[in-house]
């Protein structure tokens, strides 16, 4: 059998498909090469491997890849110790605002500490992140996170940042109250996407104090709900971050009462070296923060 099928194989098997293998595969490779060679090692042993759609291993494929797992899982141990112990990647997922704003501080700190580190950089909301994680995409996860994980999951939290609702500088409303009292609520809501923990959260506390209000608009991130207020086109759901500016035109109600927002770590198995530097980075600039 041809050894690099049978990579490919296991690298298809481990991410449930095509695609995800082609995102997970430590070198340059794309789908129709792929799907090629797999084919090949299908018609070579005569058999299928695995259903397409939906992807399910076949039983043949259950027991190829019950034996060439133990062999390519443990390639990166085996290539870490022989290098003596130290990591050459690291792939981290985190929102938008993380990325942009605290990332290169903590990477500037990481890389002096382990020269000549790759690292691979993923965007998406926290349930995006949370799939990563648990797809063996990425290492870690920093995001808003719930307070406790989901199983198979460590969890360190950074910070906890109160709710507020941001409205334009003219608007009526002084006080978050001063909309909970109202008949019916008219003002559009601008929010994260419903399946996201501060939009639950915000929900929630709404049906605790019997009132109405359902997103609409959603956005894809904290940037674009403050520029959305600002440029008029309703109320919006954020969190108050230490020392961030807001738009000239925005100004915050604070949300007494409403459970905050968590920002944390997760990750998966045991920690290394490399994870422990990155989590004391992390904390670190939280407490800078806070």
């Amino acid at each position: 059998m041809n050894v690099h099928h049978l990579e490919l194989f296991f690298y298809v098997a481990r991410y449930g498909g095509i695609m995800p293998a082609v995102r997970n595969i430590p070198y340059g490779i794309q789908q129709p090469a792929i799907s090629a060679q797999v084919a090949q090692l299908e018609e070579f042993l005569g058999v299928t491997l695995f259903q397409r759609r939906p992807f399910a291993l076949t039983p043949p494929g259950e027991r190829l890849y019950a034996f060439v797992q133990p062999f390519f899982s443990n390639l990166d141990k085996m290539a870490a110790d022989l290098q003596g112990g130290q990591a050459r990647q690291f792939r981290i997922g985190a929102s938008t605002i993380v990325l942009r704003d605290h990332m290169p501080q903590l990477l500037t700190g990481v890389r002096k500490k382990f020269p000549g580190l790759k690292i691979l950089l993923r965007e998406g909301f926290p349930a995006q992140l949370e799939n990563l994680l648990a797809g063996d995409e990425v290492d870690l996860v920093l995001t808003m996170i719930e307070r406790k994980p989901a199983a198979g999951l460590q969890s360190l939290v950074l910070l906890e940042l109160p709710l507020v609702l941001l409205v334009e500088k003219s608007s009526r409303f002084k006080t978050a109250e001063e909309l909970w009292a109202l008949d019916k609520i008219v003002e559009p809501l601008i929010c994260l996407p419903g399946h996201e923990t501060m939009t639950k959260n915000f929900q929630a506390r709404l049906a605790e104090l019997n009132v109405e209000w359902f997103p609409a608009i959603e956005a894809s991130s904290a940037d674009l709900v403050e520029g959305y207020v600002a440029n008029g086109l309703g109320i919006g759901l954020s969190v108050n971050v230490p020392g961030k500016l807001l738009p000239k035109n925005v100004r915050a109600l604070p949300l007494a009462g409403f459970p905050g927002a968590i920002v944390g770590a997760l990750w998966r198995g045991k920690k290394t070296p490399l994870l422990d530097a990155f989590l004391d980075m992390a904390r670190q600039r939280a407490k800078e923060m806070a």
